[in-house]
C-alpha cells in the first residue's frame, strides 16, 4: 500500500534525491535516477556562490536549477496530498478498495501541503529573483564594455 501521506512528504522532503518516485514507482524509475542530477549540479552552483560571490556567471546560471528542482518537487508534493482517495488508490493501489486508508488525506498530509506549498513558493521566486539579477547584471556590464 502506498501511502499519500509519505509519498507527499518524501517528495517535499527528499524530492530533489527522487525518493517520491522511488517509493511508488520502485528503484527502477528512471526519473528517480535522474532527479539527483539538476540538484547537484544547482548544489554546486551554490557552492560557487558561496566562495566566489555573486558576481560569478556560472553560479547564477546553476544555482536556480537547485531552486526549480525544489520547488517542482515541492508542486509534486501538493498534487500528490491534494489528489482524491479514489484516484489515489486506483493509481498507486490498484488491488485496494477506492476508499483505503492509504489514499485518505490526514493532518500530516495537510501539513506536507502547507509547507511544500510555503517553500515551494519563497524558493521559486527567490531562484526566480536571482536568475534575472544575474542576467541583467551581466547585459550591463557587457553593455558597459561596448560603450568603452
Amino acid at each position: 500500500m502506498k501511502s499519500k501521506t509519505v509519498a507527499a512528504w518524501l517528495a517535499f522532503a527528499g524530492g530533489p534525491f527522487g525518493l517520491h518516485r522511488f517509493y511508488l514507482h520502485g528503484w527502477t524509475d528512471w526519473l528517480g535516477w535522474l532527479l539527483p542530477v539538476p540538484t547537484l549540479v544547482g548544489a554546486y552552483g551554490v557552492l560557487r556562490m558561496v566562495s566566489l560571490g555573486q558576481d560569478d556567471g556560472l553560479s547564477w546560471v546553476l544555482t536556480p536549477i537547485l531552486g526549480f528542482t525544489f520547488a517542482g518537487c515541492c508542486l509534486t508534493a501538493i498534487v500528490y496530498g491534494l489528489a482524491k482517495p479514489h484516484e489515489w488508490n486506483a493509481r498507486f493501489n490498484p488491488s485496494a478498495p477506492p476508499e483505503s486508508p492509504a489514499g485518505v488525506t490526514t493532518w500530516a498530509t495537510i501539513w506536507a501541503i502547507v509547507l511544500a506549498l510555503m517553500f515551494g513558493a519563497t524558493v521559486l521566486m527567490t531562484s526566480i529573483a536571482l536568475s534575472f539579477q544575474g542576467y541583467f547584471e551581466n547585459q550591463v556590464e557587457a553593455g558597459r564594455q561596448i560603450s568603452q
